[in-house]
């Protein structure tokens, strides 16, 4: 029998359990990543393991939205690589006023 569950309702935790899923921490199991990857500094190996662990608990326990991740996970690295400094800017989307279709569609 299959069992169809929403992808919101989907947790890490819940994974763990259904699945039987652990964490490698074998430094070894996944090496390609770590190719031609320039030297950083102290500060900046505590601030991306800062991201890490912020990241893996609200993965842990909370289905992973895109907002979260963008919150979490991306603003931090783009500030870390400079992207909220000159010459790089950030544009938002433009606000959009819908307040007159609704009063029309009320009518």
């Amino acid at each position: 029998m299959i069992q169809v569950i929403q992808a919101q309702n989907v947790t890490l935790a819940y994974l763990k359990k259904k699945f039987a899923l652990y964490k490698s921490e074998d430094e070894q199991f996944f090496t390609e990543c770590f190719d031609y990857i320039p030297e950083i500094s102290e500060l900046e190996k505590q601030y991306l393991d800062r991201v890490k662990n912020n990241y893996l608990n609200v993965l842990e326990n909370a289905p992973l939205l895109e907002e979260a991740v963008k919150l979490v996970v991306l603003s931090p690295l783009l500030d870390l690589a400079g992207f909220y400094r000159p010459p790089f800017y950030i544009a938002t989307e433009e606000s959009v006023e819908i307040s007159e279709i609704l009063s029309l569609m009320m009518k």
